[in-house]
């Protein structure tokens, strides 16, 4: 407060008596001053030592006393001093400006440590403004003033700052709060004790349930101001749990008080059904909705009108209905409400109505592999799921076909199944098509059809190619080269549309031509495919300088194909190579079978046995081999190669060669004596066929 001086002490017992802002006592008496009020203390020099003239409870320090002393007190008019304090909490703490002026000193300290000093003797006032945090907690603040000569006056605030760019310091969190439920009313009363914040702004009120974040459910923009709240929670009887946050000028909110939990009454019922259909596919009206969480029973009401009024059918438990009641063909209208533990209804679920036709079509049809010859194409499919039952009162399928690759609708036609070729099942069918024209592309569909007419959608389309009676066209590239292991044969592949798997569509013929030019064919004598090259063939027996004339033509599915004498077939004529060993050898063998690979796809191998009475003499067996860079037979092993053991036979694989060359081998018996027992000359072609 501001004081132009007064002229006597008894004006401030008078202002004590009224209740004003200035408590005196005597020197000599204990002053308490409630905090944040100051108590004062006025001394009778410049340095506040000394028993105190006066003591008084001031509500600020704000003094003008002019050229003289306070008033009330007797002091001097010049060389006096006075003494501020006071303690209080200062909550959360944060930052702080504390502004002081005086005329002529003034120190402020905060817990004993001096913030401001201004303490010399001026001739005009003095202002100094300090920024600084304040810890949270109580503290104490002092304010020393002194006056020497001249005019004198004192001012001294401390203020939070509450600019948000400078106050980051969330305040203290709410105390004492309590919590009332009035289960009649569905009405909570959250209390609390005051916030000792010096910049507190209001409050705010959160609620959530236990597993759920919370939410703020006071103003979304005005704080409470006061001390109490009520708020009406959902009457679902859940436990429902409410913290309270201080927010201070600067906009920091606190953290939030203790949970406070409240049990609601159950007054809402549970989510009305959803997805209520009525379902006529079996000639009834099946309803059937969404099950709703928290529901007990349903309730089913039905009308002739979709306005009603609607009459209670049948309470149920399950989410479903079977309306044996409604006639065919008269639309009835129908709605759904649930119910739950505490017997709370639900809103009604959407209208949906049936009139006992059925509209649904079947699933449509799978079609499984067709059946293709030069007269007929046969198309095989299963039954959809669940369609015997259908099927049995009179349901059956629909066939289509449409010219090309794909389905056009605009030339979609239904098939007439032939009579003797055609069935259906309940789980199956096929329909064989007589009414196609040869080859050309086709794309078929099938469709189920249900008693009631319901068809369904086509199935995923097949396309096939009509058989014929036009063989394919000559092959062409058709090349024949001698090789030690026969000739190879090879060709372009063919262009034809109704070929099957490649590896068996071609025919390679080889033929002999005798003088008077007429060829004599024979088909794939000697030859041999491989997997690897399906456009090429080895063909020939023992390559020993013959004339051959090679034609390849091609076979379609319906196996169609040229005569290698037709005019238009390409004809290839080669002569073997000659490949025979220039030393011919007398094969004289008596002592038992022999058995041999010849134009296999693995190394050479021989196998003997030895059972007449003169495999007696005979001590071994050696195995030689042409060569026809050195014109002679060479040995290919070390020793001699072993008796077999009675009753079984021996055997010798050839690990040198390699595919690609025709070998002659010399199969020799030799007696104790070293002569030879017995000879067998033999050849093997090991044909690569690539």
């Amino acid at each position: 407060m501001t004081r132009i001086r007064l002229s006597a002490l008894a004006t401030t017992a008078a202002l004590a008596a009224s209740g004003g802002l200035l408590t005196a006592a005597p020197a000599s008496a204990a002053v308490t001053c409630a905090s944040p009020v100051w108590t004062a203390q006025y001394f009778a020099n410049t340095t506040l030592t000394g028993t105190p003239k006066l003591t008084v409870c001031d509500s600020a320090i704000a003094e003008n006393y002019g050229w003289g002393d306070p008033a009330g007190v007797t002091l001097p008019a010049d060389n006096f001093s006075v003494r501020w304090s006071l303690t209080r909490d200062f909550g959360s703490g944060g930052p702080f400006q504390f502004a002081a002026e005086a005329q002529d000193g003034i120190r402020v300290y905060l817990d004993g440590v001096r913030k401001v000093d201004l303490w010399r003797n001026v001739t005009t006032t003095q202002k100094k403004t300090v920024a600084l945090t304040v810890p949270a907690g109580r503290h104490t603040l002092r304010v020393d003033y002194a006056t020497w000569t001249g005019a004198a006056n004192v001012k001294f605030t401390y203020t939070p700052n509450t600019s948000a760019a400078v106050d980051k310091v969330r305040p203290l969190a709410p105390t004492g709060t309590s919590v009332s439920y009035d289960p009649t009313l569905n009405k909570t009363t959250v209390k609390w004790a005051p916030n000792k914040e010096m910049d507190h702004a209001g409050y705010r009120l959160y609620r959530r349930l236990p597993t759920t974040a919370w939410a703020k459910i006071s103003s979304s923009t005005a704080l409470i101001t006061g001390t109490s709240y009520v708020n009406y929670p959902p009457a679902t009887g859940q436990s429902f749990l409410y913290e309270l946050r201080a927010v201070d000028k600067a906009g920091n909110e606190s953290w939030g008080s203790a949970d406070l939990t409240v049990w609601t009454v159950d007054k809402t019922g549970p989510a009305a059904p959803a997805g209520l259909v009525v379902d006529t596919s079996a000639g009834i009206n099946a309803l059937s909705w969404r099950a709703v969480p928290e529901a007990v029973r349903y309730e089913v009401e039905a009308a002739d009108q979709a306005t009603g009024p609607y009459s209670l059918l049948t309470p149920r438990i399950e989410p479903s209905y079977r309306d044996l009641t409604s006639a065919d063909g008269v639309p009835r209208y129908y709605r759904v409400r649930a119910y739950d533990a505490d017997d709370n209804p639900s809103a009604y679920s959407a209208i949906a109505s049936g009139d006992r036709i059925d509209r649904t079509p079947p699933p449509p049809p799978v079609i499984t592999d067709p059946y293709v010859t030069n007269s007929a194409t046969t198309i095989h499919w299963d039954a959809p799921d669940a369609f015997g039952t259908d099927f049995g009162n009179g349901g059956s399928y629909r066939v289509y076909r449409s010219p090309g690759t794909t389905i056009d609708p605009a030339m979609l036609t239904r098939v007439t199944c032939d009579a003797e070729g055609s069935y259906f099942f309940s789980y199956r069918g096929y329909c064989r098509d007589l009414e196609m024209n040869a080859g050309t592309y086709y794309t078929y569909a099938v469709t189920a059809l249900d008693p009631t007419g319901n068809e369904s959608a086509l199935s995923v389309p097949l396309t096939v190619r009509t058989g014929d009676l036009v063989a394919p066209g000559p092959v062409t590239g058709v090349t024949a080269t001698p090789r030690a292991d026969g000739v190879l044969v090879r060709w372009d592949a063919s262009t034809a549309d109704d070929l099957d798997d490649i590896r068996y569509v071609y025919r390679v013929w080889m033929g002999v031509q005798g003088d008077d030019g007429r060829i004599t064919w024979r088909a794939s004598i000697g030859c041999a495919g491989d997997m690897r090259d399906p456009l090429a063939e080895v063909c020939g027996n023992l390559p020993d300088g013959e004339t051959y004339v090679f034609a390849v033509v091609a076979t379609d599915r319906w196996d169609n194909e040229l005569s290698p004498s037709d005019p238009s077939v390409a004809k290839v004529t080669v002569t073997e190579l000659d490949v025979r060993p220039s030393v011919q050898v007398t094969t004289a063998w008596g002592l038992g079978p022999l058995s041999y690979s010849t134009q296999a796809g693995h190394q050479p191998q021989m196998y003997w046995e030895c059972v007449t009475t003169t495999c007696e003499a005979v001590t071994g067996f050696r195995m030689s081999r042409w060569n026809d860079a050195t014109q002679a037979y060479e040995l290919q092993h070390t020793g001699l190669l072993p008796l077999p053991v009675a009753g079984t036979r021996s055997r010798w694989t050839d690990a040198a060669a390699t595919p690609g060359n025709t070998y002659f081998y010399l199969f020799e018996a030799l007696g104790a004596d070293g002569s030879v027992v017995g000879t067998y000359a033999w050849n093997s072609i090991y044909q690569d066929r690539l």
